[in-house]
Parts: C-alpha cells; sequence; structure tokens
C-alpha cells in the first residue's frame, strides 16, 4: 500500500461516514442541536467539508469547490466565502441550514477532488513543508493527516447527535 493508497482509504471512510449520519435526516433534524451552544449535524458536516475543501486546496494550489463550483451559493450561509466555521459562535452555528442532499453533494465534490490530488502523491511529497507559519513547520504529510483527524472527529460528532435523534 502506497501513502497515495493510504490516504484515499482514510477520505473514504470519511465520506462513508458523513453519507451515514446525513441519511434519511430532515432539514430539521440536521439542524438539530442538543442546547443552544451545541453544534448540529448541518454545522458539523459543512464544516469537516469547508476545512477539507480549505487545506487541501491550498496544499494542492487549486480554487475551493465552495466558490469555483457554486456551492456556497446553493448553501446561500450569511457569511463570506473565505469562513469554514473555525471559530463560529452559537448564533452562526445555527444559521447553517441544510438538507442531506446538499451536504452530501458538496462533500462528494470536495471527495473527488481531495482523491484527484491524493492520488498523485509519492512518499517523497509527505515531507515537504507546506506551512512555515507554526513551530515546527507544517508538512505536506502533517497538514492531511490533520485534516483527516478533524474530520473524523466531526462525523463521530455528527453520528453521535444522529444516534440521539433517532432514539427520542
Amino acid at each position: 500500500m502506497t501513502s497515495a493508497d493510504l490516504l484515499t482509504d482514510a477520505f473514504g471512510r470519511i465520506r462513508e461516514e458523513v453519507h451515514l449520519a446525513t441519511d434519511g435526516l430532515s432539514r430539521e433534524q440536521l439542524a438539530y442541536r442538543v442546547d443552544a451552544e451545541a453544534n448540529s449535524i448541518a454545522w458539523l458536516i459543512w464544516h469537516l467539508t469547508r476545512i477539507q475543501d480549505d487545506h487541501v486546496c491550498g496544499v494542492a494550489h487549486r480554487q475551493q469547490a465552495w466558490t469555483a463550483a457554486g456551492w456556497a451559493d446553493r448553501f446561500g450561509l450569511p457569511f463570506g466565502p473565505e469562513a469554514t466555521g473555525y471559530g463560529h459562535d452559537p448564533r452562526e452555528v445555527a444559521a447553517v441550514q441544510a438538507d442531506a442532499e446538499t451536504l452530501t453533494g458538496y462533500h462528494d465534490a470536495v471527495f473527488e477532488d481531495t482523491i484527484r490530488y491524493v492520488g498523485t502523491l509519492t512518499d517523497a511529497d509527505l515531507p515537504v513543508v507546506v506551512d512555515e507559519s507554526w513551530d515546527p513547520p507544517v508538512t505536506l504529510g502533517v497538514r492531511l493527516v490533520s485534516v483527516i483527524s478533524d474530520d473524523l472527529q466531526h462525523v463521530g460528532q455528527a453520528a453521535f447527535i444522529r444516534g440521539f435523534l433517532l432514539r427520542q
């Protein structure tokens, strides 16, 4: 198994879990929050996809699907196109409203872009520094693993909320 194969598998697992977390839920269920400070499934899936789109496009030096493929317009959120959800307050979390088809459509588009990119990588690419603003500087491998970790945590949170909702 190559590094590209491993990354493809990891991002594929995220995609599977995104679909499982949203499957069959109404727009209202996707917007449900366990309390006024909590994240919703819609926000979690949107955010993890925005982070993947933003970070992978950043290292691949290409435009994000969010703007280039019109997903920002389809979502119609009250944020600038650069917003990824990082640092959102409860009011901003509540503003993320979307149906499952839109959430998974955006995620699938980002997944396809991600897989096209990681499929080109070799082991020699992973230690290349992509962000010198951190100490130590961030390598491509670390950046991609960070995205995978963040995405898996958030999709796990979405799955938990789904289970909570369906047990009520």
